[in-house]
């Protein structure tokens, strides 16, 4: 008997022992998870978000203690050719809801977190008197657009065929940023931009409103990266974009609540 039980006594310490490691292991799955929600995490996004987003980068750091978030800024439709190549990031964000809904696959779902809409931008203090639409027409104006495959370019495509106006550009740029600065530079008269664009460099340029019956309204979509290493973390980053604290900095900047 006394043999027996210790040999019963002997098994279950072999059991325990070998299930002490499984539940430390489980312990390490549920750190991990933790982990995942405060990584280093790279967001590709809109040319138009650079202000606004590296604040909000920063208010989201401060608020997620540990996370880390890096932005990659550029031209919606370059955004996607860098996810076509696997440019390795977490979530992209992106200026218009075609571009994204051409990433179906390589995407979550995505949510739109902001709009927007185009004005004229001009040199500081309007030296060429632009007043409307119209005037982007004149020959004597030089007049900068983004090319027609970057999501202000289609934009300004559609609202200028809509009042068929002809405009030819002195040049067709990458992203709605080259046009503001080829316009604060003086290198042209005036530019199509959106709204927020010309509010970063209030006081290098100036603008002309487009009435709403003649403007387009840009919608910004925000979507987790199937590719990602930071699934978790990039999901909480992009539900924080349509949280009232987001908003508020979006809002602020110029942008419209979706």
């Amino acid at each position: 008997m006394t043999s027996a039980s210790t040999r019963r006594r002997a098994a279950v310490a072999l059991v325990v022992g070998l299930l002490a490691p499984l539940t430390a292991c489980g312990g390490g799955d549920d750190t991990a998870k933790g982990e995942d929600t405060a990584a280093d995490l790279t967001v590709l996004a809109a040319s138009s978000l650079t202000d606004v987003f590296r604040e909000a980068g920063a208010a989201y750091e401060r608020e997620h203690p540990g996370t880390k978030v890096t932005f990659s800024f550029a031209g919606s439709q370059e955004l996607a050719a860098q996810v076509g190549q696997g440019a390795p990031a977490d979530a992209l964000v992106t200026a218009d809801t075609k571009t994204m809904d051409g990433l179906k696959s390589d995407t979550g779902t995505p949510t739109v977190i902001a709009k927007n809409r185009l004005v004229i931008a001009t040199g500081k203090g309007n030296p060429e008197k632009v007043e409307n639409l119209k005037d982007l027409a004149d020959t004597g104006l030089k007049v900068v657009l983004a090319a027609p495959e970057v999501p202000v370019g289609r934009y300004s495509k559609q609202i200028l065929d809509a009042q068929k106006i002809t405009v030819k550009p002195v040049s067709q740029e990458p992203n709605v940023r080259a046009v503001l600065s080829k316009v604060q530079l003086g290198e042209a008269d005036a530019g199509l931009v959106y709204r927020t664009d010309v509010a970063s460099a209030a006081g290098k340029v100036d603008s002309v409103d487009i009435p709403d019956e003649q403007n387009a309204v840009a919608s910004y979509p925000a979507a987790t990266l199937k590719a990602g290493k930071h699934g978790a973390a990039a999901e909480a980053f992009v539900k924080w974009l349509s949280s009232p604290e987001a908003q508020k900095i979006l809002t602020g900047a110029g942008f419209q609540q979706p």
